[in-house]
């Protein structure tokens, strides 16, 4: 996941060079965008599921519990699975368990004889995820850090908020989990992040909201003013970064609206072709 996360950090970077986004973007997933879990756990899974059973229903049956989260507490107890759905085929999920308190689920557990995982056991974790998982809480991230074994990813997944001044977690930044794991240097180099990530979003505020991202964006061209502005605004956040960008000049800035803006116009036109051509006599 790690590798996953520097990589989009070094889409991201690319993307904001070319003015390819108006903000800078985070490296990291969020709860609502969790490719984590799609890429590394759901599409696995599902992959597996349909080779394994080519020519069968499948029933995915998983642990979700209505206690777990505000948005699981409104989960049916079974619905359709496109995901594992195929012609003449139905995917399903079945979450079995999902009325169960997780007393039920410990006692459960003890009454099958299986050894709870040492994440409980150990190191005091309240769930078992990654090991430094967006979603986690404080408790569960100390629990984390608290293994020897999560040391280096630690160090390195600081050393990804440190680069680019996105905090692991939206309000919470990894580094203040475990600071005694930290190299002065590397400490250092926190305290800068944390320092220029308030002055990234506050240059970046200054930015009009409709020239903020949307589905289809860019879909106006900026003013002469606007475009000096962004040439602005992205100067000052490379600087912030340290990365070298394009576009820095009101100019340049238009010429690549421009550019966009054509580009989006070539692909409507493409996406609306098919219906133009069956009203043509």
């Amino acid at each position: 996941m790690l590798a996953r996360w520097k990589k989009r950090w070094a889409n991201n970077v690319e993307r904001y060079r070319d003015l390819s986004c108006v903000r800078l973007i985070l490296p990291w997933s969020t709860p609502a965008l969790r490719f984590c879990t799609s890429e590394l756990k759901s599409s696995v899974i599902f992959s597996a599921l349909k080779k394994r059973y080519p020519t069968q229903d499948i029933v995915n049956v998983t642990g979700v519990r209505r206690l777990e989260s505000s948005a699981r507490s409104k989960m049916p107890v079974s619905s359709p699975l496109a995901s594992l759905s195929r012609k003449g085929r139905t995917g399903i999920t079945w979450n079995a368990i999902i009325e169960w308190t997780v007393d039920q689920v410990f006692t459960e557990i003890a009454a099958a004889e299986l050894t709870l995982h040492e994440a409980y056991t150990v190191y005091g974790a309240s769930r078992v995820s990654c090991a430094y998982c967006i979603m986690s809480s404080l408790d569960d991230l100390r629990a984390a850090a608290s293994c020897a074994d999560n040391h280096d990813v630690y160090r390195a997944m600081v050393a990804l908020e440190a680069a680019s001044t996105f905090d692991f977690q939206g309000q919470r930044w990894l580094a203040d989990v475990a600071p005694e794991l930290l190299s002065p240097a590397l400490a250092a180099s926190v305290s800068r992040a944390k320092t220029a990530a308030a002055q990234r979003q506050a240059i970046e505020g200054e930015i009009p909201a409709h020239l903020l991202f949307t589905s289809g964006w860019p879909t106006v061209r900026p003013t002469l003013d606007e475009a000096k502005l962004l040439a602005s605004v992205r100067s000052r956040v490379a600087a912030l970064i340290g990365i070298d960008i394009q576009c820095v000049d009101a100019a340049s800035v238009l010429a690549r609206y421009d550019e966009l803006l054509e580009k989006n116009s070539g692909t409507l036109e493409t996406i609306q072709q098919p219906h133009q051509a069956s009203f043509a006599f």
